[in-house]
């Protein structure tokens, strides 16, 4: 039977292609072009005996021959002697068949298909993706790296750890006479956006091996044994085209710790991947490289000696390092920059955040339609791509007098305590990010006096502050929390009851005496507000300067 409906395929694909070859001989246009005075000579001797005329051509058919000539060289006059015909676009006709017939052996031909493939599924010859779930019966490839050390700034102590294990591919021979052997895994810890998957890619680019990527979360199957058996896959291709890197990414997905109380997919996956790495000889020539920004999650057994023999930090770059970044970022952008100051005002960005920001920086430009990138469009998209685009508020007259006195105040204090920002826009919640540990106490201090000077400043001159002060008011209570019972930086190690009601209020008395005694310098940024919408650092420095 299986035969019979071959031999019925065949004969539909052997019919379509006999009308093909029919249809194209009828659509073929056969006639010989000419010019203008070879047309002029048919016509004068009087051998013509039809004449067709197309939006394209006009065709000038004879007793033997067929001749066509281009509608743009000729006029109707030179044909008032002929009769002449006009193509109406009867090969539509022609067309719409062959496409009927197209359709309908197609749909035949779909139709046994979908009969044979549902025969098979029921005599026990299923496909292996229906039954398996899409994507893991997959094959597992190399893929080739293009991304080199040049590529990645700012990792100069990376690169230093990562080097030895690239000459130990080169040159295995030299170690192993030295009684070395080659780290069996590498493990990238660091924070989401600093260039972990690069680092392994271009560890791959300069050893000049194979490179077998796989993100933790595609071996967490719901098909029982399946990641297991796709850790094996990948191990195997892995070793049989040594020597070669195998790169696991966001490998907490899979690697963390086991609590004893199930033995789910998860955990045989993790239970695979163990195996995989004892079983790696030290001649495989394979090195297993992994990241992850958890590494507190990760079992045990995974981080012991033997299986992740190294591993390397992978931190937020300095200020050092980000000029790096920045510098590779600019290359192929027309600016006018001092890639220092870029530097300056992008703490706490990682290597992500900074390519996110150059590139919004750039598109700001082209949308200004400025011939360079300038400083000012990097203080305008920075809020955006830290914070993200927030629909600003719509903030009658009455509401705006008090923001721009809120944020005047907010202003003043961070420039005063000298706390991180360039710009503050009147949109803008938050002024300055939060700063990591360690802190010094009279840092935390300063901040605290910044979240309380935009509701002290609205207090000296209107009596009261709008609920928009929530926000500030919850940091600053958490800050006093924390250095009553967490830091020790209250009256005594050990909190009293009432100590942050007291600390949160001596800041706010403080704030407040600062901003009266400096109401000139609070007025000159709230006009500047009023008329801008936004003030820098530098020009409230400027102000504050004046009166001290």
């Amino acid at each position: 039977m299986l035969n019979s409906k071959t031999n019925r395929i065949a004969l539909f694909a052997s019919a379509f292609f006999i009308i093909a070859l029919v249809l194209f001989a009828i659509l073929r246009d056969n006639a010989e072009e000419i010019t203008l005075r070879d047309a002029m000579k048919i016509l004068e001797n009087h051998t013509v005996e039809n004449v067709i005329v197309s939006k394209e051509n006009v065709y000038l058919k004879t007793k033997n021959d067929f001749y066509k000539i281009a509608s743009s060289q000729v006029t109707p006059k030179m044909f008032i002697d002929y009769k002449v015909e006009v193509d109406s676009g009867s090969n539509i006709l022609i067309y719409f068949l062959f496409i009927v017939l197209f359709l309908g052996l197609g749909t035949l031909a779909l139709r046994w298909w979908q009969k044979h493939s549902g025969e098979m599924q029921g005599s026990g010859i299923i496909n292996r993706s229906a039954s398996s779930g899409i994507g893991i019966d997959t094959p597992v490839e190399a893929i080739k790296s293009d991304v080199t050390f040049n590529d990645i700034g700012g990792i100069s102590d990376v690169k230093i750890e990562l080097e030895e294990i690239i000459d130990f591919m080169k040159n295995p021979k030299r170690y192993k006479s030295f009684g070395a052997r080659m780290p069996r895994g590498v493990l990238l810890v660091g924070p989401p956006g600093v260039g972990k998957t690069m680092i392994a890619k271009a560890v791959a680019h300069e050893a000049g091996v194979p490179f077998y990527y796989q993100s933790g979360a595609s071996f967490v199957q719901i098909y029982v044994g399946m990641g297991a058996k796709r850790v094996h896959e990948l191990f195997a291709a892995a070793k049989n085209n040594s020597p070669s890197i195998i790169f696991i990414d966001e490998i907490d997905a899979v690697g963390k710790k086991r609590d004893g109380q199930r033995n789910d997919e998860r955990e045989a996956t993790l239970n695979q991947l163990l195996t995989e790495m004892d079983g790696f000889e030290g001649s495989s020539g394979v090195i297993v490289i992994a990241a992850t920004n958890k590494i507190d999650v990760l079992d045990s057994a995974l981080l012991r000696a033997g299986r992740f023999d190294r591993r390397v930090f992978v931190e937020l770059p300095t200020k050092r390092e980000r000029e790096s970044i920045l510098t590779k970022y600019l290359q192929h952008v027309p600016h006018e920059l001092d890639v220092k100051a870029v530097a300056n005002m992008t703490v706490g960005f990682n290597g992500a955040s900074l390519a996110a920001l150059v590139n919004e920086a750039a598109l700001l430009s082209l949308r200004q339609n400025d011939f360079h990138v300038t400083i000012e469009h990097f203080h305008q998209v920075k809020d955006k791509v830290m914070f993200g685009k927030r629909k600003l508020q719509m903030l009658n007259d009455e509401q705006k007098k008090y923001r721009i006195t809120y944020q005047a105040g907010k202003a003043l204090c961070a420039t005063y305590f000298d706390l991180p920002f360039e710009k503050l826009m009147l949109s803008n919640e938050k002024l300055t990010p939060s700063t990591g540990e360690p802190l010094i106490k009279h840092e935390i201090e300063s901040r605290i006096k910044m979240l309380l000077a935009g509701m002290a400043a609205c207090s000296i001159k209107f009596g009261e502050h709008a609920s928009s002060a929530k926000d500030d008011l919850d940091e600053a209570k958490e800050l006093v929390k924390s250095m009553v019972e967490e830091y020790g930086m209250g009256r005594a190690l050990i909190a009293s009851s009432n100590e942050e009601e007291v600390i949160i209020k001596r800041q706010y008395d403080e704030t407040k005496m600062l901003l009266e005694s400096m109401s000139k310098t609070i007025k000159n940024i709230e006009a500047v507000l009023y008329e801008r919408e936004s003030i820098t650092k530098t020009e409230v420095k400027k102000y504050i300067d004046e009166v001290l």
